[in-house]
């Protein structure tokens, strides 16, 4: 048997820009699965929520956050109540348009148009998707404890573990494309992923949610960043499929 030492060459080539190319293939993929599943549970706790089925749970973990001798105090000495005041400040609605529009300000100055309205476009509908939410089950707040933090709207689904989700995983899909690090980008969608679970906790402890709003805020906000993720890969997709085509 011979072999062919530059035909042994350009196969293992071959193999190795295959692996280095698996991400674009699978990403989409996880994706979709993401939203698909994101979807899946939101709709399974709001059908839940409907029918009073999740109650028990909720009140048992809200009541979790409590201290068992006084259910008016929060577990903790007093200065977790003021840095969970201080976590929860991360999901609001004036710092993340703070964060946005900062982050709008470099994509524009640096001529990035396509990502600047990407990410307008992402935060600014699940924005409102979060407020035509709430005004669609107008579930009432806890009203167990005091509640910690001045609070104007419906309960269901948590707004804050909603806009959250979509804006710092948004955020984190375009530091993501500016690094091929496996490592950096997971770090990346780590800290996008910290940060909304914290702020989604903070809404618990402070008395203005039940449980439940907050995992199906988490299970929608991933949802609508994924599919907003998807329909620009999708559009990046067409154009150059059509740039390939102008350039035959």
């Amino acid at each position: 048997m011979r072999f062919d030492t530059g035909e042994m060459i350009g196969t293992a080539t071959t193999v190795v820009k295959d692996m280095k190319r698996w991400p674009e293939a699978v990403l989409p993929a996880m994706v979709i699965g993401i939203m698909g599943l994101g979807l899946f549970a939101f709709l399974s706790i709001a059908d839940e929520m409907g029918e009073g089925e999740v109650r028990a749970w909720d009140e048992w973990l809200f009541l979790a956050f409590r201290n068992p001798a006084d259910p008016d105090d929060p577990l903790g000495p007093p200065w977790l109540e003021e840095a969970a005041l201080e976590v929860t400040a991360l999901g609001g609605y004036t710092l993340i348009i703070l964060t946005l529009a900062a982050v709008l300000g470099l994509l524009l100055v640096t001529r990035r148009y396509g990502p600047a309205l990407y990410a307008f476009l992402s935060v600014g509908s699940g924005a409102l998707v979060s407020s035509l939410s709430k005004q669609f089950y107008d579930r009432p707040r806890p009203d167990l404890v005091p509640q910690l933090d001045i609070v104007h709207t419906a309960s269901f689904p948590s707004g804050h573990a909603l806009v959250t989700t979509v804006a710092y995983l948004t955020l984190a899909a375009l530091v993501i494309r500016f690094f091929d690090d496996l490592r950096v980008r997971l770090y990346v969608a780590g800290v996008a992923v910290f940060v909304s679970l914290i702020v989604g906790i903070s809404r618990v402890y402070l008395g203005v949610h039940w449980p439940s709003d907050v995992a199906a805020g988490w299970a929608l906000g991933a949802a609508w960043a994924s599919l907003a993720w998807l329909v620009v890969a999708a559009l990046q997709f067409l154009r150059r499929r059509r740039t390939a085509r102008s350039e035959e």
